[in-house]
């Protein structure tokens, strides 16, 4: 079992598990310190709980990273190398890469959602003449890049795997062949000292005979 791979799954299905944390939490964003002091509250929104149109593009952006990361993993467990499942080795080999492609896409929705939600708290934040409630990012939001980095990590891993497989066969290749070489090597150096040994029996015979 490849090494590269092990690690691929692991960067791969911890940024899944940390995708459907950062989804399912309610800490995208919180309210800033000024106004947490005055008030001696803290007030939390995530995903489901506002129906803005920015706020939609990232749920679904989310929605596609999870789906695409769940399906990564599947496609990931069938490529390895230690499942039964699969068929053969070439045929692994390209379902670790799907898994590879599929886990990038899946950051890049993250990553997408994330970053498009945190620049319009920013953009509140900033704005002088927005006189409503002003947030900061919330935890959910660095959880959802880190799982995206995990995810892109663990993609790039997997779709450089399959090189590892290609180099295999060629190995065995040159394997075989220096075998034999030296097989032939000795069997040409055993006809040679049959020779020399069968020479002197036919002088011998030859002296004998005079």
């Amino acid at each position: 079992m490849s090494r590269a791979q092990i690690s691929a799954l692991v960067f791969g299905v911890g940024g899944f598990g940390a995708l459907v944390a950062a989804t399912a939490s309610n800490e995208w964003k919180v309210t800033t310190r000024a106004s947490s002091v005055i008030t001696a509250t803290w007030v939390y929104q995530g995903l489901w709980m506002n129906c803005a149109g920015y706020i939609q593009a990232c749920r679904g952006l989310m929605i596609a990273a999870v789906s695409l990361g769940f399906f990564g993993s599947i496609f990931a467990l069938i490529g390895m190398k230690c499942t039964k499942v699969g068929g053969s080795d070439k045929a692994k080999a390209k379902i670790a890469c799907l898994a590879g492609i599929v886990f990038i896409l899946s950051g890049l929705c993250s990553m997408t959602g994330c970053s498009l939600y945190a620049n319009k708290i920013t953009t509140e934040f900033f704005d002088p003449l927005f006189v409503e409630q002003k947030y900061e990012l919330g935890a959910a939001l660095f959880i959802g890049w880190a799982g995206a980095s995990l995810c892109i990590i663990g993609g790039v891993i997997f779709c450089f795997s399959i090189s590892d497989n290609n180099k295999a066969p060629r190995m065995g290749y040159m394997y075989n062949g220096a075998t034999s070489v030296m097989s032939s090597r000795t069997k040409y150096h055993g006809r040679e000292g049959d020779f020399k040994t069968s020479n002197p029996s036919k002088q011998f015979d030859k002296n004998a005979y005079v």
